[in-house]
């Protein structure tokens, strides 16, 4: 899907195009959502390099992500999109050329949608492609931040729950939900850290006075929302131990009591192995009170055994 989004004295206009039209005159931004080959191929017509393909776009070295060519500067850069409790990672395409911004992307991106949205709605104004990009990353930072929140929010409700023993499943599996929405979060920080340094440092002739404030202003939040996230990390495996700990120990209170209850048994039933031997010369097997008597041994075998365990304070 091919969407142009025309922005002409402060009003947008948002079109959807197909193969067969041309791109709009006045075109701030082009988007194209889970491209097919025609529209890849009409998007050949508008560029000098080759059109990027899904592949290109999910590359991690840092030459496939951040590189200039001549149709402009080219970022790939890694968005966060929350899915229930899960936070996965979305790998988009920018080319910021001298007329518009163009994207690429294979998923649906909810900070795009965001800033469609406050474009529709006048809440903001730019007027160049990379003001139209830097507006963009500084809602992927800010939402970033709240993921951030979120997740310390969550971890407070783990730390209560830790030891407390029916809740212990939902403890680890809390953890580890959260343990790895914190790592994509911390990986799409440092992807954004990179992707903005890349830009002030190569794309700087085509930046205004404004736009380095913003990218110094990002940056810098960036570097505050380090600390937080390796916190996290450091809380999330302090909890982690500790469940394993308490789960431990209850484990090992329950093995003790089965230990100690073998132990209890173990004179009266030595007691009921010797009774029930049946040798000829036993005399207590022609006795009367026999059977009485090997019952009240083993009761009081087990009682001596149970107050001695109880005197060492072992229960």
């Amino acid at each position: 899907m091919i969407t142009a989004y025309i922005y002409i004295n402060r009003k947008l206009t948002i079109n959807e195009l197909d193969t067969q039209d041309k791109v709009p005159p006045g075109t701030l931004w082009l988007d194209l959502f889970k491209p097919t080959d025609e529209e890849r191929e009409w998007l050949s017509k508008y560029s000098v390099e080759e059109v990027p393909d899904e592949e290109d776009i999910n590359e991690i070295e840092a030459s496939a992500r951040f590189y200039q060519n001549n149709d402009g500067l080219h970022i790939n850069s890694l968005f966060p999109q929350r899915v229930g409790q899960y936070v996965r990672g979305v790998n988009v395409s920018f080319n910021l050329r001298k007329d518009f911004l163009l994207t690429i992307r294979e998923d649906d991106v909810g900070l795009i949608r965001l800033l469609r949205n406050y474009l529709r709605l006048g809440r903001i104004e730019v007027e160049t492609p990379q003001g139209l990009f830097l507006e963009l990353f500084n809602l992927k930072v800010d939402y970033l931040s709240d993921l951030i929140e979120d997740i310390y929010s969550v971890v407070e409700g783990v730390s209560e729950q830790v030891f407390d023993n029916d809740e212990l499943d939902k403890v680890f599996k809390l953890i580890t939900l959260q343990e790895d929405s914190n790592g994509k979060i911390r990986l799409s920080l440092l992807d954004t850290q990179r992707s903005l340094r890349y830009m002030q440092r190569y794309y700087r002739g085509q930046l205004t006075d404004e736009d380095f404030k913003d990218l110094r202003e990002m940056l810098s939040d960036i570097e505050s929302l380090m600390p937080h996230s390796q916190f996290i990390f450091d809380k999330l495996n302090f909890l982690l131990d500790a469940a394993m700990g308490f789960s431990g120990l209850q484990q090992n209170k329950i093995i003790k009591i089965f230990s100690v209850a073998a132990v209890i048994f173990l004179p009266p039933t030595v007691i009921a192995s010797a009774y029930g031997m049946n040798f000829v010369n036993m005399p207590e097997l022609e006795w009367q009170f026999g059977y009485p008597m090997a019952v009240l041994m083993m009761i009081g075998s087990a009682a001596s055994t149970y107050l001695f365990f109880k005197r060492k304070g072992w229960l």
